[in-house]
């Protein structure tokens, strides 16, 4: 496991500094991690808590490590001294992974003293933010795939070699069925997949010769790539051959991949010719810059393709290339009590929710969510009597459920230092994915003008709000 111990930013070494020169060290602090709503962010699927959690437990610092802070100057030896024995003792809550989540909702709280809640931000949002993004980008995709496979096919496009392991990670999260990344598969237990290149096409005399031999060495999953020199008047009828030739002997070819040109019109050309040779059972797979807009678009023309290769689009999340989640202080402990933070702005967007909090989801007698409760973590509800929620801010928009459940969608990952929490395997945190995605309606988390999901606030929340935002102004004058 590595020590990602000093990938932080550098005032985050320097707060910590200070927190210790002024004594304010220990103090307990409280922060959440959320995104703020943005184009093609409605919601979300909240990923990377497992490398979050490998994150925390391994917390120390090398004596390289301390060595090289020391050169830069700027620190105290108290700073070093507590460096010596620095380990994570405060508490986390986070939503599981797979969950779907909404702007302003925390994914994940620390408690801790300040100067441990300070260091831990940066690493935590690198994690949270990338794996959450590219989760929620193959949902998109996936959800416009239909009932086609989605293959995340990324590595050689992602910003680096981490971006490409823990992006194919959170690709699976988000419903895609394999990866072409070996090292991903191997380190997650996950389906690899993979074709051919045209590389090999082009290594033979001619295509005809370049399919035979694959189908030979790969009788099993014998899917030709057939865009090299000619699709439907080479590649084609150059792939019928071989898989007659296949069936002949008894083996079952799987199919073609697509890779260029226009997709709908040679997808539905090829399953005709496909169709009329007798091999209705062979896959059409299409690969080639395609994204949850091109599915849609592939969709309404008819296309028939089965099965789909995708990598750039996927794995840099095109359109959207950074979630933009923040790390805010809601909560310090002082003088006994837990005093609540609010950070305010002109933008309201950006004025933080106060206190100590965690969220719920309200579901109907259909079993389907209708919306989400920010409440703070002490308040308690019941769910034998009504309940009106009510917009944060157009306030006169209200709604009432009379039949309804509840359900925290906060757990506790580390209390006081220890790890209360079992991440679970990969394949089981896509299922759970994919069981939440069902819970919402289509209109929520459909491609063009989507419905808005309800995010408000409880009555206890709202108001402390309110009351810090009034005692601010008055201050301000």
């Amino acid at each position: 496991m590595r020590n990602l111990t000093l990938l932080t930013d550098l005032y985050q070494l320097t707060m910590m500094n200070a927190y210790l020169e002024t004594g304010k060290h220990e103090t307990m602090a409280n922060f959440d991690i959320f995104f703020r709503e943005k184009e093609h962010l409605e919601y979300a699927v909240c990923a990377g808590l497992e490398q979050a959690v490998e994150y925390i437990e391994n917390l120390h610092f090398e004596k390289d490590e301390i060595d090289y802070l020391r050169s830069l100057g700027l620190f105290g030896e108290k700073f070093f001294k507590t460096l010596e024995n620095f380990r994570f003792t405060g508490s986390i809550t986070a939503i599981r992974e797979g969950e779907i989540v909404f702007p302003g909702e925390p994914l994940l709280t620390v408690t801790a003293p300040l100067y441990q809640a300070q260091l831990v931000e940066t690493a935590l949002l690198n994690i949270i933010n990338h794996q959450t993004l590219i989760a929620t980008k193959a949902m998109k995709i996936c959800n416009e795939a239909k009932n086609a496979a989605v293959m995340e096919f990324g590595l050689r496009r992602a910003q680096g070699p981490d971006a490409g392991i823990y992006g194919a990670r959170a690709a699976i999260i988000g419903g895609c069925a394999s990866t072409s990344n070996v090292l991903t598969a191997k380190m997650y237990d996950i389906p690899c997949s993979g074709t051919h290149a045209h590389s090999w096409v082009m290594s033979f005399d001619s295509e005809l010769e370049a399919f035979r031999a694959y189908a030979e060495i790969y009788p099993e999953n014998t899917l030709l790539l057939v865009d090299t020199y000619d699709t439907l008047k080479s590649g084609v009828p150059n792939a019928i051959k071989v898989f007659d030739e296949m069936k002949a002997k008894g083996l079952k070819p799987k199919g073609i991949r697509l890779d260029s040109g226009d997709l709908a019109y040679l997808s539905k050309k090829a399953r005709k010719m496909l169709d009329e040779a007798g091999h209705s059972d062979c896959i059409i797979c299409a690969s080639g810059d395609i994204d949850e807009y091109i599915l849609s678009s592939l969709n309404q023309q008819g296309a028939k393709i089965d099965l789909y290769g995708i990598g750039t689009k996927l794995i840099t999340s095109s359109l959207t290339p950074a979630l933009g989640g923040v790390y805010k202080m809601s909560c310090l402990y002082e003088n006994g009590n837990w005093v609540p933070k609010m950070k305010f702005s002109d933008t309201v967007e950006k004025i933080t929710n106060p206190g100590i909090k965690t969220t719920y989801r309200i579901y109907g007698e259909d079993g389907m969510a209708k919306a989400d409760l920010i409440a703070l973590r002490s308040e308690t509800f019941d769910v034998s009597k009504p309940l009106t929620i009510f917009h944060p801010v157009e306030t006169w928009k209200k709604t009432t459920f009379e039949k309804y459940t509840m359900r925290n969608l906060m757990t506790e990952i580390f209390v006081e230092g220890e790890r209360v929490y079992k991440c679970p395997p990969l394949k089981e945190v896509a299922a759970f994915a994919k069981e939440r995605r069902a819970e919402f309606w289509e209109e929520y988390t459909r491609l063009v003008n989507p419905h808005k999901y309800k995010v408000d606030l409880s009555n206890e929340l709202y108001d402390l709000k309110k009351q810090l935002t009034y005692l601010s102004a008055r201050e301000r004058g």
